[in-house]
């Protein structure tokens, strides 16, 4: 090998990079760098702007409400994340074999990702109604209520609506992930197991999840990242309320924005939310890491 082709790299590597340089440039790069401009400008919606500086930052960081709603995020979050992945991995134990009915038990528990949040979110709007609601009606029947809870006004009981909804609505996509890791372990490793008397609890703890390690961090991932950016769900089923009881990042973001018509500061918001959400990222993978 030359010492030319060393220091100057295949042309060919250079072009099938191209699309992914150019993809991150036009979609990821070129947006940052405008976001950055906006949010250092007083930038109204409507009208002429001018420079700021770091005001939007400071309105920003003393704004009480949107503290509030990075508190109650961080709730959302928490409350969510646990059961997406303990759901999702009993669904994939499920279906992770080739018997009989589990390509259609796939199929139904991945319907409700498909379908997508902002079509249940319509659909559990109209049956949370009090008395009229299919989920009152089923509660009254089972003798849990009197069948007129107002989920929708009350800020505890939308939490616990909406999570049930999200963990419903997205487990499907840890399923299918979960199962595809699942299916990639060797049957010896799993015949070994059970040559040495292991149950099915042991197995599962020692040779499953070690071995699908990664693909529960990628999991764990996608569902907190997902869970900070939630929007359609409080903003069909409860528009933030009641008052800013369930009022998250994204939908503060949107109030700014577009109720307030003050985009600067919006849009300095959205760099905060950018950076907690690396953060929280990164910890992530710090504490998910592969240790010898």
């Amino acid at each position: 090998m030359s010492a030319q082709s060393l220091t100057h790299p295949p042309r060919t590597g250079l072009l099938l990079v191209l699309p992914a340089v150019v993809f991150c440039v036009v979609f990821v790069f070129a947006p940052l760098a405008v976001a950055v401009f906006i949010s250092l400008q007083n930038f109204p919606l409507i009208g002429p702007y001018e420079f700021a500086g770091l005001e939007n930052f400071r309105l920003a960081f003393t704004d009480p409400g949107f503290g509030r709603s990075i508190l109650y995020t961080l709730l959302y979050t928490a409350i969510v994340t646990g059961p997406i992945l303990a759901v999702g991995y009993l669904l994939a134990v499920v279906v992770r074999s080739n018997r009989r009915g589990s390509t259609l038990l796939r199929t139904v528990f991945f319907m409700p990702f498909v379908v997508g949040l902002t079509t249940i979110s319509f659909i559990t709007l109209l049956e949370a109604q009090p008395n009229s609601g299919a989920i009152n009606i089923l509660l009254k029947a089972l003798g849990f209520t009197d069948g007129s809870t107002a989920w929708l006004v009350d800020g505890v009981l939308a939490t616990i609506l909406i999570s049930v909804l999200v963990i419903w609505g997205v487990s499907g996509l840890t399923m299918i992930l979960l199962m595809s890791a699942m299916q990639g372990i060797p049957r010896e490793v799993y015949e070994s197991a059970e040559i040495d008397g292991a149950s099915w609890w042991q197995t599962e703890r020692m040779v499953t999840i070690p071995m699908i390690r990664r693909a529960i961090a990628m999991s764990v991932i996608i569902s907190v990242i997902g869970s900070f950016l939630g929007f359609t769900q409080f903003f069909i089923l409860t528009q933030g309320g009641p008052g800013s009881e369930t009022t998250t990042v994204v939908l503060a973001i949107y109030r700014r924005a577009f109720v307030d018509l003050q985009l600067g500061t919006a849009t300095a918001m959205s760099l905060i939310l950018v950076v907690l959400t690396a953060l929280v990222t990164a910890f992530q993978f710090w504490l998910l890491r592969e240790r010898d």
